[in-house]
């Protein structure tokens, strides 16, 4: 018995049934329809940008695990390795796809993000093939520091092939000096210190950049409460005295005296920041108030922004906001998802997808979560993408025509 694909490759079907595979709503199995979406993305000029757009948004588990799979159809493989269509989240699992050839990967070396980038430079794959490495040097958003402390690893590696245990864990401890003003402990406690190790190499590479939030200084200081009106209030208070009562009179001195202004707490947690290097942003990062992560989330320095959501202080209602904000890193909006904690939240993950700032993939990843009435008014919102706005028609208008089946 013909499997369908087999079917499609001929031009066997029907145009309507030819329709329905480029939206993925065959009755085969999850690997035979990307197989077939891949086929029709690359060879037929009808139905091919409706597959390619199915694809961007197809499930993430089942994606993985066609990527991951060595008997997985040359084809397919060499579509989602490809930088025109690859989703970052697959990322792992081709790399360590031995039928993905090392063409390929050269090939994506040369020209992937920076965040691509990064992901390679952690296979060991990619590490031990001169060829990738040759191409990951061409590449014009590669970072040099990054690319060195790699190959100085591996130099090291192979150096000394039994380091002591707790060799890695004492020269963290060493670098991360105990006066900084991080407003934690002394001794870094297990989570800070396995993501100093962790992200060792950027950390080094970005050693010297000091705190500067998406968006600049001003943000910080556009008061959202009635402060300035206190103010001058205050300012005003000995010749003004009779107009006020005493009532009034009274209370504002105690308010003052009991709860700090949003601005003030924001002002001191801003020039606290200012004085630390990556690393003391970092602890301060996983460790600080609500009024810090806030800011930190916001720095340049990925590393730094990223440490925010390791934080085990940080709650849904932080993220929540994070996840609607336009002036944080793209990584910082591709990282919240990630956690499945945050992927959980329906009002974290819509946030994201509304917000024009996440990249494409990690939205078109998200829409099949959305509920419907958010589904018509993101049809409808012209901040995201028009493929955004496109995929969220489509799958509105399916959802409608269930729900009027049933």
């Amino acid at each position: 018995m013909s499997r369908m694909i087999d079917l499609i490759r001929v031009s066997a079907l029907p145009s309507n049934v030819m329709q329905a595979a480029s939206k993925g709503a065959l009755s085969v199995p999850p690997r035979e329809m990307i197989e077939i979406l891949v086929h029709l993305a690359k060879h037929n000029k009808i139905f091919g940008q409706q597959a390619q757009l199915t694809l961007a948004g197809w499930d993430e588990a089942a994606s993985r695990a066609v990527a991951s799979e060595p008997g997985t159809p040359k084809e397919v493989l060499e579509y989602l390795v490809s930088p025109r269509n690859l989703r970052p989240v697959l990322i792992p699992a081709l790399l360590e796809n031995p039928s993905v050839t090392e063409q390929s990967l050269v090939q994506l070396a040369a020209s992937a993000s920076h965040d691509v980038l990064e992901l390679m430079l952690k296979s060991e794959r990619v590490k031990n093939s001169p060829n990738i490495m040759n191409s990951l040097r061409s590449n014009p958003s590669m970072n040099a520091a990054e690319l060195n402390t790699v190959q100085s690893e591996k130099s090291a590696a192979a150096a000394a092939p039994s380091p002591a245990p707790e060799a890695g864990r004492d020269e963290v401890l060493i670098a991360v000096s105990p006066s900084q003003e991080t407003g934690s402990d002394d001794v870094l406690d297990e989570g800070i210190l396995a993501y100093l190790s962790e992200h060792a190499g950027e950390i080094s590479a970005d050693a010297d950049k000091r705190f500067q939030p998406i968006g600049g200084f001003y943000d910080e200081f556009v008061p959202d409460s009635e402060e300035p009106l206190a103010e001058a209030e205050t300012a005003s208070a000995g010749k003004a005295a009779p107009a006020v009562s005493a009532a009034a009179a009274k209370k504002a001195p105690i308010i003052k005296k009991s709860h700090p202004s949003p601005e003030h707490e924001r002002g001191s947690a801003l020039q606290k920041i200012a004085k630390l290097d990556i690393k003391g942003r970092i602890q301060l990062a996983m460790k600080g108030t609500k009024e810090e992560r806030s800011l930190l989330i916001r720095d340049g320095t990925k590393v730094v922004a990223l440490a925010v959501l390791e934080s085990p202080k940080i709650s849904d209602a932080e993220v929540e906001k994070y996840a609607s904000q336009k002036n944080v890193l793209e990584a910082v909006l591709r990282g919240i998802p990630m956690k499945r904690r945050f992927a959980k939240h329906y009002a974290i993950v819509r946030n994201l997808v509304f917000n024009p700032r996440t990249p494409l993939d990690v939205s078109l990843g998200l829409i099949k979560n959305m509920l419907m009435h958010d589904l018509r008014n993101l049809s409808g919102n012209k901040e995201v993408s028009e493929t955004v706005r496109k995929l969220a028609l489509k799958m509105f208008k399916q959802k409608l025509d269930t729900g009027r089946r049933d």
